[in-house]
């Protein structure tokens, strides 16, 4: 064991010979391991990002971490405001722009069946309990991704608590972004 790694090591730059040489041979495998996409291709995942209303970054770090293109949200009704009259109607405004599956999880005292006939709302589900296992917690995502005839991983949940950013992991979704970001987004 060198002196760079034991107790006490406060992360500084290790003392052993050859330090300089690691970082390079590092940074170029990590060059080569990273794809280089053909320039049509990117193209047409910018215009995908632009669909979704999402900027390219974004899209690219979901996408990145899950393998799979985005085809919706989970919208809780917490992000969409759905009780905030103006707010909520311009919330739904701007989804109903973008290119995208777009389901509404939505808490009591709001009924699935009246936040679906909303303008801008492809589909609704009642949201997971706090009675509900995690278990039960993530088949209920799951199902929600399912009944529009997708996996979970490629939904991103939106949503304004702790509580739905874990129904996020815990469904396995692409990744969660909080209601305020995504509504401020500028594409």
């Amino acid at each position: 064991m060198g002196l760079g790694a034991g107790i006490g090591h406060n992360g500084g730059p290790t003392l052993e010979s050859g330090g300089a040489w690691r970082r390079i041979a590092w940074k170029k495998a990590r060059e080569e391991l990273l794809p280089t996409l053909p320039i049509e291709v990117v193209r047409l995942r910018v215009n995908r990002a632009k669909e979704l209303g999402l900027p390219y970054k974004t899209y690219a770090s979901f996408r990145a971490a899950t393998g799979h293109d985005l085809v919706g949200f989970l919208f809780s009704s917490n992000a969409l405001r759905l009780d905030r009259g103006a707010e909520g109607a311009a919330r739904l405004g701007r989804i109903e722009a973008i290119s995208a599956d777009r389901v509404a999880v939505v808490l009591p005292p709001l009924r699935p069946e009246a936040v679906a006939r909303l303008t801008g709302i492809d589909a609704a589900h009642r949201a997971p309990t706090l009675s509900m296992t995690w278990r039960e917690t993530r088949e209920a995502i799951k199902a929600m991704a399912r009944a529009q005839g997708h996996k979970s991983g490629q939904f991103v949940l939106v949503g304004e608590t702790a509580l739905e950013e874990d129904w996020a992991y815990t469904g396995q979704t692409a990744g969660f972004l909080a209601g305020d970001r995504f509504f401020e987004m500028a594409v």
